[in-house]
């Protein structure tokens, strides 16, 4: 535990920590406290981010950026999996999709063009291994294929429509899980050689003991967990109050919030030019939700939601996803980055942020 104060007591921004137990605190006492539970929320989320920081470097020191990529992905991803979970329960279906499509997307181009902007400000060109770059955007491609499949039924009659939906929904839930499965064996069993870190950037050093990192890495989730919990909750009592619909709260805001943790390593790793981390992060973040997190809520909803969930998302969310999938097919087919490459992707994040602000789904809503 020495370290993890030692490195609490000298850094001023890990002293905001204080403010989750009082987020966790007003929560319980002044529930209807929205705008103070939303404050609250983002600056007990930032912290939390750091520390979880600090802890993946530690893990990625001994493991690998690749597997160390992987495990921060999977515990990022863990928190917005328990927030879509609690979505679920109350029925909110288009938040839960809105978020599913805005995570895809604010991974693939959000986190990987600042992260490429940010290295790229450091270091005149950064290179990183293209091969895990090509393998998540290969997933991330076929998974939006099977988003893609769902649409096809959305022009039948309404009950037989819902009905074969759901029933697509839940052979292609099986199917993506079982891809993401393979691609696991695959990166990290079968032809894992392919997929070694490029020998660059600052070398690690003064990490915390093993035991120590992922202790941290999983009391940190947990508590990211409870305070975006709060934060969804309160942000949707903004959107209401602000005219924001269901689907720009999921798509931007939940999507940026819910993976603050991951984009404080992924920056952090580019500025220290071990791109191969980020890359991993975000695309790995961007494959996981796509091929695991989605199916798994496709199949939880059997079981929390008030009626199953499908994959019809509607036909803006889809187009989104798939421009971003192709983006990321062309941009990491090189295996080197500039710090103008992760401006265009940026641009095309924020055009999307604007399109979706300014024309909302609402014809689309009532999914």
């Amino acid at each position: 535990m020495n370290p993890l104060l030692k490195e609490i007591r000298s850094s001023p921004l890990l002293w905001m920590l204080i403010f989750v137990p009082v987020v966790l605190v007003v929560e319980h006492a002044v529930p209807s406290a929205h705008t103070a539970l939303f404050v609250l929320a983002v600056l007990a989320i930032v912290p939390l981010a750091a520390l979880l920081s600090h802890a993946t470097e530690s893990v990625a020191e001994r493991t690998g950026d690749a597997i160390g990529g992987l495990l921060n992905a999977t515990l990022g991803n863990l928190t917005e999996l328990i927030i879509a979970v609690a979505a679920l329960q109350a029925g909110e279906y288009m938040l839960v999709k809105a978020s599913i499509a805005g995570a895809i997307v604010t991974n693939s181009l959000f986190m990987l063009g600042m992260s490429f902007l940010l290295g790229g400000l450091r270091h005149h060109v950064q290179d990183y291994n293209r091969a895990g770059g090509r393998l998540s955007a290969s997933l991330l491609l076929m998974a939006t294929i099977a988003l893609l499949a769902p649409a096809a039924v959305a022009d039948l009659d309404l009950l037989k429509g819902e009905a074969m939906a759901r029933n697509l929904s839940a052979g292609l839930a099986v199917l993506l899980i079982c891809a993401y499965a393979l691609s696991l064996l695959f990166s990290l069993k079968t032809h894992k050689e392919l997929f070694a870190s490029e020998e660059h950037g600052d070398a690690g050093g003064g990490g915390w003991p093993i035991g120590l990192a992922i202790g941290t890495l999983l009391v940190v989730t947990v508590l990211v967990a409870l305070v975006s919990e709060i934060f969804v909750s309160s942000v949707q009592k903004a959107g209401e109050t602000l005219g924001l619909s269901p689907a720009f709260v999921g798509f931007i805001i939940v999507a940026l919030v819910g993976a603050a943790a991951e984009m404080a390593v992924a920056f952090s790793a580019a500025r220290k030019n071990r791109l191969d981390m980020s890359v991993s992060i975000a695309l790995g973040s961007a494959s996981q939700i796509a091929l695991f997190v989605a199916p798994v809520l496709v199949l939880l909803s059997y079981a929390v939601g008030p009626k199953p969930m499908d994959l019809q998302f509607w036909p803006g969310a889809v187009t989104m996803v798939m421009i971003a999938t192709v983006t990321c097919c062309f941009i990491t087919n090189g295996g080197r980055s500039a710090w103008f490459v992760g401006a265009l992707l940026l641009f095309i994040y924020v055009i999307f942020a604007m399109t979706l602000y300014m024309v909302p789904p609402g014809s689309h809503a009532q999914i």
